[in-house]
């Protein structure tokens, strides 16, 4: 199963990370492939988690796919967890952690776990998936640059 890690020091703070990665609703201003995204439920959880399910389109070219995930907003724990729910693949899951490194730095883990069910798809989309999830992490820094600096 194709799967990615990577962990980035970057120059904000962990709160501002967390906050720009649970704004899911403005990914497809930058995340690579994604063209929408649309939250279809959200629930606050008594210790304050966020829970959200959500779909999202992506698309590259002429191939577009929608899929549902769960997400799990652990402010509390600077922790973001992506479950899939139901589309194109057999499973799906994705991490984000976010840890202080000073007062106005961080570092940021992000991990993701994917398999197509569909052998052909795997084949169309495989390496473009590969490609953008590893583009991700510097999507998401590059976006707090502009939303952060000034």
């Amino acid at each position: 199963m194709p799967q990615f890690s990577t962990k980035r020091r970057v120059r904000h703070a962990a709160t501002e990370m967390f906050d720009l990665v649970a704004d899911v609703e403005r990914y497809p201003e930058f995340v690579p492939l994604c063209r929408a995204l649309k939250v279809r439920q959200r629930k606050t959880q008594p210790e304050g988690t966020a829970v959200l399910v959500v779909n999202m389109t992506a698309a590259y070219k002429l191939i577009s796919e929608t899929f549902t995930s769960r997400v799990t907003l652990d402010r509390a724990n600077l922790q973001i967890l992506v479950e899939y729910l139901d589309g194109p693949f057999s499973r799906l899951e994705n991490r984000w952690t976010f840890r202080a490194a000073g007062e106005h730095a961080c570092d940021v883990e992000f991990f993701i776990s994917y398999e197509f069910r569909s052998r052909m798809l795997a084949v169309l989309m495989g390496s473009m998936f590969d490609l953008a999830f590893r583009r991700f992490a510097a999507a998401f820094e590059a976006r707090a640059d502009v939303v952060y600096s000034g």
